[in-house]
């Protein structure tokens, strides 16, 4: 009787659960990996999806995912604060961030300290697919709109630095680098354009986050103040 309700005790204890959609970003995946070194439980089921901006959408409205992570910026802005309306989730900014260019060291734009966008017209430009709802303002990169003479889609972050390496291309995010993550061999440099990232996290409205929720929100924000950036919700209080 003993070994068989010991057997039931251990089929009954409930997994710790937490799940994450977001665009790809180096801190979103070390407050990730805080989280799970920090949790108290034997058993957990954790889940990081690095996906395509409209699934984060859908996996936070549908409960996948207790948070979506991505950016918004005056090109993007008013179309996707809209779905967030129709779809009764909330946009929360985290912080503010001038768009980079990710290159690797040996690309000889390594050497500026900043670059215009006439300065990349002869390096491949690296983007990340966004499946069938591929609207210019559903792009995980700024300044999608522009035509180039090489574009090369990919679908994840491992492929898209092999591809800075291997053919001098380069990418545009936060400037948000690690070093840890994609090894030194990639750098940021600052890209001479009006505009601003806003990066921030997604919830479904009317809904509190849950305590591991909160644990993993203040570790991104931990993560975030690690890279010198400013949480605005700080600034607010």
């Amino acid at each position: 009787v003993k070994l068989m309700e010991a057997k039931y005790k251990q089929h009954t204890v409930r997994k710790q659960a937490f799940s994450v959609s977001a665009q790809h970003y180096a801190f979103v995946v070390h407050a990730f990996v805080d989280l799970i070194k920090q949790v108290d439980a034997e058993e957990y089921q954790f889940t990081l999806r690095e996906t395509e901006t409209q699934n984060i959408l859908e996996d936070v409205m549908s409960f996948k995912s207790s948070l979506g992570i991505l950016y918004l910026n005056k090109f993007n802005r008013q179309v996707l604060t809209k779905l967030f309306k129709e779809k009764k989730l909330k946009f929360t900014p985290l912080f503010k961030a001038k768009p980079h260019v990710f290159v690797c060291r040996d690309n000889p734009l390594a050497q500026k300290s900043s670059v215009k966008l006439r300065d990349l017209e002869d390096y491949p430009y690296l983007s990340y697919e966004q499946g069938q709802e591929n609207s210019f303002y559903f792009a995980e990169e700024i300044l999608s709109t522009l035509n180039r003479k090489m574009h090369i889609k990919v679908s994840d972050r491992a492929t898209i630095f092999n591809l800075m390496v291997g053919l001098n291309g380069y990418t545009i995010s936060s400037g948000i680098i690690s070093s840890e993550l994609n090894d030194d061999k990639i750098i940021a440099i600052p890209l001479e354009v009006d505009d601003m990232m806003t990066l921030g996290y997604l919830m479904p409205q009317q809904v509190e986050p849950s305590p591991i929720t909160r644990q993993y929100l203040d570790l991104l924000r931990a993560n975030i103040r690690g890279y010198g950036f400013e949480i605005l919700e700080d600034k607010e209080k």
